[in-house]
């Protein structure tokens, strides 16, 4: 059975979620403060073997990663032999100042992985949350990322982001002679795979906010072409034939329609496709390079780059194309801008000089904050709870990698996938 048909099975364990707003945690973590401190939490190895243990570890890294939460050393441990079935000894884990506590149990139940944990605040020397997940053996690993969002959401308030998947170019070979691939893995680099054969370049792949659906552009030697991929059914199709070049795909926030820009002539403008009727609806009309089209979550603006105005600026436009008006006057060349999916900020990349950075600004082109810089830092793409931002970055002697950051800024690193990688678009969460 294939990782994306198991559907995860998810029961709450009444006696062990805490009731209405009298459950509030003593212990919570404040993710809109840029001086946040990691919350210390206690992950002890999860009771059943070998794959409890690597449950635990999976979890622990996903939440480390985040850089809310610091995963206290397991050999501080004491209360040894913990599992969901057990009473912990706070005090024990209150010695070592753990903040919270992650305990649990994996059992194979009628050849079916079935997992409870608990979550504990150590201080207050109660239970915040319990949960039962269950699936196939296999999808161990999407276990722990339910339980990694699962305690996310419950000590900052917010969605998690961890049971995803990020599509991106895979790249290898030298300079000049680069070979780009479309492939996909889990958002902490397992399982990558995948899915052209290189015999094409591929570039801005970018998924559906509603389904396991991407959209990219293709590059061959007789034009480019976009085309959307259902990564549940494998089915691929193209948008058609276009007159000129076709780049830079983004669907709706709906999935219904993909906006891209189409370039004759020097010229390049905004489109937009409705998928079911196959229309086209041109959205600018103006004698200058207009391109990277993203809609606002409520799918009313979009937000675009054009030089216009002599270099790369970012406009916001109805999603009709009505009313254009530019909102960033800073120093420097703006471009591939991606409104979050809260709506809240728009991310771009900014180049001034020979230095090149991510930011995020609000919608009106206010409050501009740079994140990331580097020689090349491009392609910023938001998690699916708006709190961070993958991208990809080149040093000098070329060869790119795949980074994250926060929306503070205060948390970059390097995303755990080995190879080289472009182009980065977060999934939404799986079902």
């Amino acid at each position: 059975m294939s990782k994306r048909s198991v559907l995860m099975a998810l029961a709450a364990l009444p006696a062990a979620v805490l009731a209405a707003s009298a459950a509030r945690a003593e212990i919570e973590v404040n993710v809109n403060r840029g001086d946040v401190q990691p919350l210390p939490i206690a992950i002890p190895a999860f009771g059943g073997g070998q794959v409890g243990a690597d449950i635990a570890g999976v979890i622990s890294a996903n939440l480390q990663r985040s850089g809310l939460f610091r995963p206290l050393d397991p050999a501080s441990f004491t209360d040894h032999d913990l599992n969901a079935a057990v009473q912990p000894d706070y005090p024990a884990w209150q010695k070592i100042n753990a903040q919270a506590l992650l305990y649990g149990q994996a059992s194979n139940v009628a050849g079916r992985l079935q997992v409870d944990f608990r979550l504990s605040d150590v201080f207050a020397a109660k239970e915040l949350l319990g949960q039962r997940f269950a699936a196939s053996p296999e999808n161990w690993r999407r276990v722990a990322h339910k339980i990694s969002d699962a305690v996310y959401e419950r000590l900052t308030g917010e969605k998690g982001y961890f049971d995803t998947r990020v599509v991106f170019v895979a790249e290898s070979g030298a300079r000049g002679k680069k070979t780009k691939r479309l492939a996909i893995m889990d958002q902490d680099g397992a399982n990558p795979s995948y899915l052209t054969d290189g015999s094409s370049i591929i570039m801005t792949p970018r998924f559906s906010a509603t389904s396991q659906e991407i959209t990219y552009m293709e590059l061959r030697p007789e034009g480019s072409k976009i085309f959307l991929l259902n990564l549940d059914t494998n089915r691929q199709e193209s948008l058609g034939d276009f007159k000129g070049m076709v780049f830079a795909p983004r669907f709706s926030p709906d999935g219904a329609k993909v906006a891209f820009s189409v370039e004759r002539n020097g010229n390049s403008d905004v489109f937009v496709m409705d998928l079911k009727s196959r229309s086209i609806a041109r959205l600018t009309a103006d004698p200058a390079i207009d391109t990277s089209p993203s809609f606002s979550p409520d799918g009313s603006k979009i937000v675009f780059n054009s030089d216009r105005s002599g270099s790369p600026q970012l406009y916001i436009m109805g999603a009709d194309g009505s009313n254009p008006r530019r909102i960033t006057f800073g120093q420097g060349r703006y471009t591939t801008p991606v409104w979050s999916p809260t709506g809240e900020f728009i991310a771009f990349t900014k180049q001034v000089g020979g230095q090149f950075s991510i930011g995020v600004m609000k919608p009106d082109g206010s409050d501009e904050r740079i994140l990331t810089s580097s020689y090349l830092d491009e392609g910023p793409a938001w998690a699916p709870n708006g709190r961070v931002l993958l991208f990809s970055r080149e040093g000098a002697g070329g060869g790119s990698k795949l980074w994250s950051v926060d929306v503070t800024g205060r948390i970059s690193q390097p995303m755990p996938y080995p190879g080289a990688g472009s182009d980065p678009a977060w999934s939404p969460l799986l079902n």
